[in-house]
């Protein structure tokens, strides 16, 4: 059985990758593994190793924190999977280097989302 640790990397590894717009195929040649070993670190079937950890942060351009953030207190298993669409969105939104319009971006995206939810509360409360 997959350690739960093992699992939340695989899974943050599987975020990254699709938000890069990266296939299984195109990291596992940069890697030089098969895709199949890639399918199994992002299941946590497989365990990966600290120096496959720093390959990936240099390949997807990010620290090797990142695979941890969110471990502890955060149930991973409750968060919803990442769609393609929703990945090319993170993915425009990170490509973004204006700071100001970035955050008014995220502030729209913010407000939507309390009012889509106020709305809802309010279509069940009636």
């Amino acid at each position: 059985m997959a350690h739960p640790v093992d699992i939340h990397v695989g899974k943050r590894i599987k975020e990254i990758r699709t938000i890069r717009g990266l296939t299984q195929s195109n990291v596992a040649d940069h890697l030089g593994i098969s895709f199949q070993q890639l399918q199994k670190y992002e299941t946590g079937a497989n365990r990966v190793s600290a120096s496959r950890m720093f390959e990936l942060s240099k390949l997807l351009n990010i620290t090797p924190s990142f695979f941890f953030e969110g471990l502890e207190g955060q149930n991973y298993d409750s968060m919803p999977p990442m769609d393609m669409e929703t990945a090319r969105i993170a993915s425009a939104l990170s490509s973004i280097k204006n700071k100001k319009l970035k955050n008014r971006i995220n502030t729209l995206i913010s407000e939507i989302v309390r009012s889509t939810s106020a709305s809802n509360e309010a279509e069940t409360a009636a």
